[in-house]
């Protein structure tokens, strides 16, 4: 198994959140060859501010692994870690990260800033970015553009501007 294979799966948990109208990130955590947990963003299903799929997947690998050390675990995310998750994978002390889509607004492993390679903090994280950024990415402008028509279409039969 590859970067590419588990990142497949993290793209099948995105589309997953985008068929109950969440922004499709998904994440895999592999630990040994095993995947001990895959999750998808659930924040507008559940309000919480951190129902990201990392966070979610790292709560579920924790309670596999039955220890909030997962130092010789891999995550692979379809959209790069933003500050709290990065935050999540530094003091959960994932060994390495593989993310998708890079993301300008908010990347925090390495386009705005470095959290998971941060040498102030007592762990570090191994960092891949891009695999399979061109479906990671794409899986996203999609979901964002659906998203703008929806609202577009709904506003001219409200009567509606927007803003």
């Amino acid at each position: 198994m590859n970067d590419e294979y588990y990142m497949q799966l993290a793209i099948e948990e995105a589309k997953k959140a985008e068929k109950i109208g969440e922004v499709p990130i998904g994440a895999i955590i592999v630990k040994n060859g095993e995947i001990i947990a895959s999750a998808h963003n659930l924040r507008e299903t559940e309000q919480r501010a951190i129902a990201h799929a990392e966070i979610l997947a790292i709560d579920q690998a924790c309670e596999a692994m039955g220890s909030w050390r997962l130092e010789d675990a891999t995550l692979y995310v379809t959209l790069e870690p933003c500050a709290m998750c990065a935050g999540a994978i530094v003091l959960s002390r994932i060994k390495r990260v593989v993310f998708g889509a890079s993301d300008p607004k908010g990347g925090c492993a390495g386009t705005l800033m470095n959290l998971l390679q941060e040498s102030r903090f007592n762990h570090q994280t191994e960092v891949v970015g891009g695999v399979r950024q061109e479906e990671c990415g794409r899986i996203l402008s999609d979901f964002f553009r659906q998203l703008r028509i929806r609202k577009k279409q709904k506003d001219e039969k409200t009567g509606e501007h927007s803003k």
